[in-house]
């Protein structure tokens, strides 16, 4: 078995790592890359909606549709797309305290869980609560 950390791509880092855009560190860019070549990144569907969310509201612009943007993104070689099971649905309600109630976060924590992958993300809120739960976490 590898030694390759598995990553679960919080939405904005996913986001940012597909546009490259500004807003990751390169050592942040190496890992995921390196992660690609063992096929050990992984996104949450909930990633999905929370683009088209985010772009319903006009707090993200694409440079294409939501659909041809996860489309395109879902080709990149090394990276899979999780499903929101039932067991995440119940994890990420039933999380260890002290978690804040956003549904998206907290269904990206549980799959991070359920799975035993280890969450990029540079959400201060979550990386607070990975380091107050030893949730596998790295800031990106």
């Amino acid at each position: 078995m590898s030694n390759q950390p598995r990553f679960l791509l919080d939405t904005h880092v996913w986001v940012h790592y597909i546009n490259a855009t500004p807003g990751l560190k390169p050592e942040t860019i190496r890992a995921i890359d390196a992660a690609r070549e063992s096929g050990s990144v992984f996104i949450s569907v909930i990633s999905i909606w929370e683009i088209a969310l985010l772009v319903r509201l006009r707090r993200l612009a694409l440079h294409t549709s939501v659909g041809q943007w996860t489309e395109q993104a879902l080709t990149l070689p090394g990276t899979s797309l999780l499903p929101f099971t039932p067991q995440i649905a119940i994890d990420s309600v039933d999380l260890p305290e002290p978690m804040h109630k956003d549904p998206a976060d907290r269904i990206l924590v549980a799959t991070t869980r359920i799975e035993r992958l280890t969450l990029m993300t540079r959400d201060r809120d979550i990386l607070t609560y990975a380091k107050a739960t030893k949730l596998a976490c790295i800031q990106a």
